[in-house]
This record gives structure tokens, C-alpha cells and sequence, in this order.
């Protein structure tokens, strides 16, 4: 083949509209593609999480569904002035932009206060020490209870008359009482009284526990005292 043969082929109108064609696929491909996925995952589009706090959760399920948006039960609470399945928190929360069919999570109120395990505290803890760890897991105290006892030593718990051991649970909802002692002891407890032993040597006592003597008669005590 020559040279002019040669560099003439590159010149074929054939050739560079093959080329041409080819980047037109390419790039027909690349929007193709960059579009398409945009329609697929409605880019652009979304929908605003509605607020769901303090509603009922039978009405945000309802709300939500009308949205395109699914309601899912993650995790339950306890507030006393709330009703019960009364929805206290979500997450995205109220005004976050989402895709139709993103999933919502809420806290419902529970119809119930929980019950918490009563920690080891009788007979091992003062009144300040039981008090502190009551509280912070959410139990209420009613003034303490004085017994007889070591001041301010925690001596029993009581709920509603009735006393509890450690480990029960009890709903945080029904106050404690705390038996603590008033730094007094029974007469019985004051002292100790211990009668004396006393001890004879073995060679005083006869078998009877009495001492033993010899009588003496008078004369020979004269004689004897007479020499």
C-alpha cells in the first residue's frame, strides 16, 4: 500500500462518520444514564416529614400514608400527662426534606409508668446514699421513717405500708418510704450486764463446792498454844 493510498483512508467521509457516530452514542449514553437515574430516584424531589409529636399514633400512621412516608414504632416512653399512644418524639424530625417511602421513627407513651428493680440499699447505705440512688432512677420519697436503730442508717423500705426487698420492681409511680434509724437503742440493746465468775483453786473446794475445815478440839488448842 502507498503512502497516498494510506493517508487517504483517513480522509474517507466513511471513517469519520463511523467516528462521528460513535461519539454520539457515547454521549447519548452518558445523559442517558445521568437522567434516567435522576427519574428513577425523583432527584429534586421530596416530601417534608410532617410534625408527629403529640398526635396519636393510629392518626400520624394515617397522615403518613396519605404522604408516601411509612411509620415504624422504634421505641417507647412514659409521660403521665400524655395519653397513652400518644407519639413523644420522631426521627427526621418535623421540616427534614425525604424521598416518598422513607421510613419514620417515633417513641410512643406507654398506658403504663415502668417498673424499676429496687437497688441494694437496706442495711447498706446511709439516708443520703439511699436517697440519691432512688432519685436518680426516678422513684419519689415520702419523708423517712424513724425507728430504733444507728442515726440515719437505712433499716427497710416501704411502699404503700408494705415493705419491699432489694431487687423487687416497683412502679416509679408509687412513693417509698425509707426506715432509717433515729439514734436511740432499746434498754435491752443499752448495756450488757455480765455477772462476775469467780473462780476458787481446787484445793479449797471439797466435792460439795464448800471450804474445808478441821475442828479443833479446845484443850488440845490450850496445850498447843500453852508450848
Amino acid at each position: 500500500m502507498k503512502t497516498k493510498e494510506f493517508f487517504g483512508k483517513f480522509c474517507s467521509l466513511y471513517l469519520w462518520g463511523n467516528l462521528f457516530a460513535m461519539v454520539l452514542v457515547v454521549v447519548g449514553l452518558c445523559f442517558g444514564v445521568k437522567y434516567g437515574l435522576e427519574l428513577y430516584t425523583h432527584h429534586g424531589e421530596g416530601i417534608k416529614v410532617p410534625k408527629l409529636v403529640r398526635m396519636s399514633c393510629s392518626n400520624a400512621r394515617l397522615l403518613l400514608d396519605e404522604q408516601g412516608l411509612v411509620l415504624m414504632v422504634s421505641d417507647s416512653g412514659y409521660n403521665k400527662r400524655l395519653p397513652a399512644d400518644c407519639i413523644l418524639a420522631q426521627s427526621p424530625a418535623e421540616g427534614i426534606t425525604v424521598k416518598e417511602g422513607h421510613v419514620i421513627y417515633v417513641t410512643v407513651n406507654s398506658p403504663s409508668s415502668p417498673k424499676v428493680a429496687i437497688p441494694d440499699i437496706v442495711d447498706n447505705s446511709s439516708y443520703r446514699e439511699a436517697e440519691a440512688k432512688l432519685m436518680s432512677l426516678g422513684f419519689k420519697l415520702l419523708p423517712p421513717k424513724r425507728i430504733l436503730g444507728e442515726r440515719d442508717w437505712v433499716y427497710g423500705i416501704l411502699c404503700r405500708g408494705r415493705q419491699v426487698n432489694s431487687g423487687e420492681r416497683v412502679s416509679i409511680d408509687t412513693p417509698l418510704t425509707l426506715m432509717i434509724g433515729n439514734g436511740q437503742y432499746g434498754a435491752d440493746e443499752d448495756i450488757d450486764y455480765t455477772a462476775p465468775e469467780i473462780v476458787y483453786p481446787e484445793e479449797q473446794l471439797d466435792g460439795s463446792g464448800m471450804d474445808e475445815f478441821e475442828e479443833v478440839d479446845p484443850e488440845e488448842e490450850e496445850e498447843y498454844v500453852g508450848n
